[in-house]
């Protein structure tokens, strides 16, 4: 969990990235910026810290040595000594730019800034950040002159849009740190973010393992139990509100229990298991058979156990409990499917 109530901005800079494969180099600051106004603060810790809510964190790695991560080392010499920071903000700079391949990569102001006081699952540490911001937003401004208002715009950041951000925690460093990202870009070349220039791999905490367990089970129900394997929705709704009951009354994720109490069917259970098996293959994953199930993560995965049956382009039936309270069946008179639902009252 974040923290950001007693956060401090203590060290800011500001430089700008250009297109590598354009040439465009960058330009770099001559020194820290001074944010003297209170306000000003307040607008750039809620545009850099708003959008960081997820448990889901990463650390820096490497093939061989964590100490040839470059983003690694770079931050560890600013975590080590503040006096550093404007040298390796410069070398993250540079980095960003070394790293920034893709033709469709924007032109963008890189923000380096140190944080003190970040509350991360109850451990108050001090962070860097590092922010890139690529798109800017047209603003109406309305003003008064004379007796009239009249109307103008500019060009500037929307403080809710944060492209792409880092945060650094100082904490396990010899497990590459803490780190938690933002990229709301989507497009094909964001990947360079967390790949080419952090060079990332996931924490396989039990947030990230819950979170892992109910897109296995999501992807179970999308790709395997479907019409194309004489699989009718009914019973795909019924697998999925099974699932649900599992994770809501139970700590802890046990795949063999898992198999033999939510799915029962020995065929389905050996489907179950290659597409799980081919989806930690995929994502090169350790097996995820056994561990602590997460809240937060739960929380957050609520969205794929809204089961709804959709008819045609006529009905939603919204499947909020029992799929067993469901009756299908077909009107051969009329030529068409049915559903047939069962209640005890109606409000």
């Amino acid at each position: 969990m974040l923290d950001f109530t007693d956060v401090g901005l203590n060290q800011i800079v500001v430089h700008s990235i250009g297109n590598r494969p354009e040439d465009e180099g960058i330009t770099l600051s001559k020194a820290e910026m001074n944010v003297n106004d209170p306000a000003i603060e307040s607008i750039l810790k809620q545009y850099f810290l708003a959008q960081f809510k997820s448990d889901y964190f990463f650390s820096f790695a490497h093939e061989s040595d964590l100490q040839l991560n470059e983003a690694f080392n770079f931050a560890k010499q600013i975590f080590d000594n503040p006096a550093n920071f404007y040298e390796q903000s410069v070398n993250l700079a540079h980095h960003l730019y070394q790293s920034s391949n893709h033709p469709k990569i924007k032109t963008g102001e890189f923000y380096v800034v140190r944080f003190s006081n970040i509350n991360v699952d109850g451990e108050v540490v001090d962070g860097i950040g590092l922010f890139k911001s690529e798109t800017k937003d047209t603003y109406i401004r309305v003003f008064q002159k004379n007796e009239n208002f009249e109307v103008d715009y500019d060009n500037g950041i929307n403080i809710k849009k944060l492209d792409k951000g880092c945060l650094i925690f100082n904490t396990e460093e010899e497990y590459g740190y803490k780190v938690s990202i933002v990229d709301s870009t989507n497009r094909s070349d964001a990947a360079f973010w967390r790949d080419d220039f952090l060079k990332i791999m996931p924490r396989e905490n039990e947030f990230y393992q819950t979170n892992q367990i109910i897109d296995i089970c999501k992807g179970f129900t999308d790709h395997v139990l479907t019409s194309k394997n004489n699989v009718d929705k009914q019973e795909q709704v019924a697998f999925v509100k099974r699932a649900e009951a599992y994770f809501n009354n139970t700590n802890t994720y046990d795949n063999e229990k898992f198999k033999s109490e939510i799915i029962g069917d020995e065929q389905i259970s050996e489907a179950f298991e290659e597409f799980k098996q081919d989806f930690e293959t995929q994502r090169n994953l350790s097996p995820i058979d056994q561990f602590q199930l997460s809240e937060p993560a739960l929380k957050k995965g609520k969205k794929y156990f809204r089961s709804i049956i959709k008819l045609d382009k006529n009905f939603h039936v919204y499947v909020h409990s029992n799929p067993d309270y469901i009756e299908k069946g077909v009107d051969n008179q009329k030529g068409l499917k049915f559903y047939k639902l069962y209640f005890h009252d109606e409000s």
